[in-house]
């Protein structure tokens, strides 16, 4: 039992690394330019803002906690 465990929880520390990559870090990865990128970074940061904003509902934030939480989460995420 305690290695199915560990062997789920290490395979989620994998997959999450591979999705640690920035949306400036990640539009360069694949050497998009012009028009590409930019639909790329606007895609990624509206990806982004989604994930943040349910992290915030999910932690229960509020108000200026709430705006906080998401200025920084989605600067974290976009590279900036």
């Amino acid at each position: 039992m305690k290695s199915i465990v560990l062997a789920a929880a290490l395979s989620l520390a994998f997959t999450g690394g591979a999705s640690a990559l920035t949306c400036k870090e990640d539009t360069a990865a694949k050497k998009l330019a012009g028009a590409a990128a930019t639909s790329h970074m606007k895609k990624c940061e509206a990806e982004a803002k989604a994930k943040c904003e349910a992290d915030s509902a999910s932690k229960k934030l509020a108000g200026a906690a709430a705006a906080s939480h998401n200025k920084k989460c989605l600067s974290d995420a976009v590279g900036n």
